[in-house]
């Protein structure tokens, strides 16, 4: 995916004007936040949640921009709205904060000009890089608690997962002018990352027995909350470390506009 997306900035420079608007934005957007990973198989955007961040742009001319933008969203997954089988018995859960910070470029389609009477709209694309932090829990007779410490998995005490990690990040969206200073955003973005444990699922069932001495009873009984007897046997496929977990952001933004329009070289005159 690392050569992909240098693929896609060089493909962007080439086709880039030399000339042309250039500016800051500032502004932000609220939609929501979808999980996909080993407690959601499915294409299907199962417990949804809110979502909101602030997203400052560069724009270079009217087609390249560089973007940044502070992101937070709740995620969750939950084996009881499954369908398969396995994963319903199997029963576990987990929701988390994400915190993210994304960097990249963004490519517009259509030549692109606040203010102009022609270049007022346009679809989009964007590719980059995220940081972010999770800390998955899991609720437990109605007290939520944080996963990671409890080494749900076998971990040895201080080889648990880190709590930030990173992932590519591809997007696109619509953005429009509502006036010369204020546009309309529409636009959806995922990341495939780097780590397997946002739901603090990934390997398989460790030896619950070794988890109660090693951390305690709240580990034992979140590390295995099966339903029926021999799916939480110790070796048992657990999660899919094959695949790494995903999240995505749709939402709805306002872009306030700073900065002029730089006029083509061939029209300006000299003195």
């Amino acid at each position: 995916m690392r050569n992909h997306f240098l693929a896609f900035c060089c493909f962007i420079l080439l086709l880039t004007p030399v000339w042309g608007q250039k500016g800051y934005e500032l502004g932000g957007w609220v939609g929501g936040a979808v999980y996909y990973g080993d407690l959601n198989t499915t294409l299907w955007p199962r417990k949804p949640g809110l979502a909101a961040g602030l997203t400052a742009r560069y724009n270079f001319n009217t087609r390249v921009s560089l973007r940044s933008s502070l992101n937070f969203g709740r995620i969750a997954g939950d084996d009881a709205l499954s369908d398969n089988n396995f994963e319903r018995n199997r029963n576990l859960s987990f929701r988390s904060n994400i915190f993210d910070l994304t960097s990249g470029i963004e490519f517009n389609f259509f030549e692109y000009e606040h203010g102009s009477s022609d270049q007022w709209f346009t679809p989009f694309i964007f590719g980059g890089f995220s940081i972010f932090s999770y800390n998955p829990k899991a609720e437990l007779n109605g007290t939520w608690h944080a996963l990671r410490p409890l080494g749900t998995e076998g971990q040895d005490l201080g080889a648990e997962y880190g709590r930030i990690s990173g992932g590519f990040t591809i997007g696109g969206g619509f953005k429009w002018d509502l006036n010369r200073d204020i546009s309309f955003n529409v636009e959806f973005s995922t990341r495939r990352l780097f780590t397997d444990y946002i739901d603090d699922v990934s390997t398989v069932f460790a030896d619950n027995a070794t988890i109660l001495n090693r951390r305690g009873d709240i580990a034992a009984q979140l590390a295995d909350r099966s339903l029926i007897e021999g799916i939480g046997v110790a070796g048992r496929q657990r999660g899919n470390s094959k695949d790494n977990d995903q999240y995505l952001f749709i939402g709805f933004g306002v872009m306030r506009y700073f900065g002029g329009i730089e006029c083509p070289k061939i029209s300006q005159t000299h003195e």
